[in-house]
């Protein structure tokens, strides 16, 4: 405004000098700058209106702090798309806190863990995601390879405990010695109601992060290794690797009506990244006499079933 204001005024008072020096003009020609002298009153008086207007603008940036702060608070819910969504502690509404991961996901674990990632790459927040997209989960919690379990371990170390109910301090425990277990035989009116008894063990191989961290290559490697295993067994394990990828409509009713062919992950495992390039680098192997079966990148890397 001010230097507006200046030039203008200094103008008219440089044009009312000159006729006085040069000569005398008539009247006439005299009022002539006069009236030069008074334009740039109406002119100062502009920018009287242009000073009000940034007023308005001065408001926008308490805006964009609240919509920012808005931003930032991230309530858990099926609305989430991405990890990405997850720019602060997700929020369990009151009748949705019954996972694990709402249990034991304290501001300060999150403020600890919120930009890390395992040795992988995956990151903390992929690991929450699926618990905070689906608030119903029992879990919530996805690790991304065997280093997450350290990388995570402030939340990680609390789940596991709480769930399997013994401490990580001590390491883990096992006892493959049948004769310890407590199983004595069934009453015969019980044995006679069994139709068929599977035991399924899941494993996955050390050389590759899990299947939520794992890439596609990574994945179809996997696949490969494990026909390559399986077509080297002999006797009663012999039989014939299906690959989902590329199976035949006779094979796929004939893998259905066995009970055998696994699906596509629900909604928990779509979340956590499990179902990325659905079906490639997945199958199924069982043996001829089909009492022995291998599902190949289900869920984890390897489902071992005996039947």
């Amino acid at each position: 405004m001010q230097p507006t204001t200046l030039s203008f005024d200094n103008e008219p008072a440089s044009t009312t000098l000159k006729p006085i020096t040069t000569t005398q003009q008539p009247a006439a020609t005299t009022q002539q700058p006069a009236a030069t002298t008074q334009q740039p009153a109406a002119t100062t008086q502009k920018p009287a209106a242009t000073t009000q207007q940034p007023a308005p603008i001065t408001q926008q940036p308490a805006s964009n702090t609240q919509q920012q702060q808005a931003d930032e608070e991230v309530v858990a819910g099926s609305h989430l798309q991405s990890a990405a969504n997850l720019v602060s502690k997700p929020i369990f509404k009151t009748n949705e806190q019954g996972s694990l991961l709402c249990k034991f996901l304290t501001q300060d674990v999150w403020d600890r863990l919120k930009d890390t990632k395992d040795s992988s790459g995956f990151s903390f927040k992929e690991a929450i995601f699926s618990g905070s997209k689906n608030p119903d989960s029992g879990i919530g919690v996805y690790a991304g390879s065997a280093n997450s379990y350290e990388a995570f371990a402030p939340l990680f170390e609390p789940i596991v405990e709480d769930y399997h109910k013994y401490n990580l301090s001590t390491g883990h425990q096992s006892d493959m010695d049948h004769t310890k277990l407590q199983c004595p035989p069934f009453a015969p009116e019980d044995a006679a109601m069994i139709r068929s008894t599977r035991i399924r063990v899941g494993r996955n191989l050390a050389d590759f992060p899990l299947g939520p961290g794992i890439t596609r290559e990574q994945r179809n490697a996997i696949e490969q290794t494990v026909v390559q295993a399986c077509s080297s067994f002999t006797g009663e394990l012999a039989g014939t690797y299906y690959s989902l990828s590329s199976l035949s409509e006779v094979d796929r009713n004939q893998l259905i009506a066995d009970h055998f062919l696994f699906k596509e992950g629900d909604r928990f495992l779509e979340a956590c990244n499990l179902n990325r390039n659905w079906p490639e680098g997945r199958g199924i192997f069982h043996n001829n006499a089909k009492s022995f079966l291998v599902w190949v990148n289900e869920e984890d890397q390897l489902r071992i079933i005996s039947m």
